[in-house]
């Protein structure tokens, strides 16, 4: 009798990330064409027309005119390089594992270009959009700009990483990049299966749900992009951890107390904020009790690194509700929000902020390790030379 093979669980979320991005490039590439051409073909608003209702589509693109109107040009360079980034993206990754290291460097240049010019054209939108008049409001452009900014400087980051000689720090600002990215294709998708989960719903209030853990979402799936590419159970010079048992439990200390209060606060919002906050905590924990079983696994296999990145982001993630509550109460003070879209936006920025933190800090942790490693050989290296040689 045959054992089932076991599932390729890597493989299988390469393969779904790929056939994602492929599928939404030609969407991407064609977004705009009805507002520079009304009765233009649009292949993402024909898909979504059958998925959902036409209605619901029509609502939505209606209120897009004006806004995308004052920066078209900037918008039309935005998304259709954004489509070829999600061809691009898959190039990169499967030239890496296949070790084609001067098509992966070639197609890299071209990767990161592509990316300054598109994050320009949204900046340019951005700049000329007041946040009230983006699509579903202020909370939805702070959480555009900060995707923007979280973006730049991913890839940037990763080149400075590469150009230093750290592979493996290079492969995890780009995937945080393209994780960033791919929030795109990830949010046409809800737009199509949310509201088969949240009937009569319109698509601004499903941008309203979905930006509650977008962030969190591509953060994670970067993270274990990571981990799955990254097989050593030690780096050069990286000893102890950064994330002691105290450091742990003031963490989670924090941050139960900020969810607390995320939570009464959505709680007295009614319907809609019930609803924002599963949008929020479902994916939360989830993300949480992976990230907690993958640490303590590691550390009883003995893979001391990959026990300290799992925690080093474990505790990233524990703090992000305390960023959270921070910045709803700054855009509330001082962003002049209500108090329901300064909330809406402080808990939608606030995973994906402390995911670049954490990755900051992974990095942070590598060369700190390798720095002290190459000063305990040059020390070593001085006490060899300076050793009376044995008598002949």
């Amino acid at each position: 009798m045959h054992r089932p093979r076991k599932v390729a669980w890597g493989r299988v979320a390469t393969i779904a990330v790929v056939a994602v991005c492929v599928g939404y490039a030609p969407i991407a590439m064609t977004e705009l064409w009805p507002y520079a051409r009304p009765g233009a073909p649009a292949f993402g608003e024909w898909v979504l027309s059958r998925a959902v209702s036409p209605r619901y589509v029509a609502d939505a693109l209606a209120t897009r005119i004006g806004p995308y109107g004052r920066s078209l040009a900037a918008m039309i360079v935005h998304s259709v390089l954004g489509g070829a980034l999600m061809l691009l993206g898959p190039v990169q990754l499967l030239s890496a594992v296949r070790r084609r290291v001067r098509l992966h460097r070639v197609v890299g240049v071209v990767f990161a270009l592509t990316v300054y010019v598109s994050m320009a054209g949204a900046g340019i939108y951005l700049v000329r959009t007041a946040p009230g008049d983006a699509f579903s409001g202020a909370a939805f452009w702070i959480v555009l700009a900060t995707i923007l900014v979280g973006t730049v400087m991913s890839v940037t980051y990763g080149i400075f990483a590469a150009v230093k000689g750290f592979p493996d720090l290079h492969q995890r600002w780009m995937l945080l990049c393209y994780g960033f990215l791919m929030t795109a294709p990830l949010l046409r998708l809800e737009w199509g299966a949310l509201p088969w989960i949240f009937p009569g719903l319109s698509m601004e209030d499903i941008n309203r749900v979905a930006i509650m853990h977008l962030g969190s979402v591509v953060a994670f799936g970067a993270l274990l992009a990571s981990r799955a590419m990254d097989k050593r159970a030690a780096v050069r010079g990286v000893t102890g951890t950064w994330v002691p048992v105290p450091v742990l439990v003031a963490v989670h200390l924090a941050g139960a107390l900020a969810l607390v209060w995320i939570a009464r606060s959505y709680l007295g919002w009614e319907a809609g904020g019930r609803r924002l906050l599963a949008g929020y905590l479902v994916p939360y924990a989830a993300t949480y009790a992976v990230m907690a079983v993958r640490a303590r696994r590691a550390g009883r296999a003995g893979r001391g690194w990959a026990r300290e990145e799992w925690l080093l982001h474990l505790a990233a993630l524990c703090l992000a509700p305390v960023v959270s509550a921070g910045a709803a109460l700054f855009f509330a003070r001082y962003g002049g929000l209500d108090r329901h879209t300064a909330l809406s936006a402080g808990v939608a920025i606030g995973c994906g902020m402390l995911a670049f933190a954490a990755t900051a800090v992974v990095s942070l942790r590598v060369m700190f390790g390798r720095e002290s490693a190459n000063r305990q050989d040059t020390a070593a290296a001085r006490r060899t030379r300076r050793a009376p040689s044995p008598a002949a």
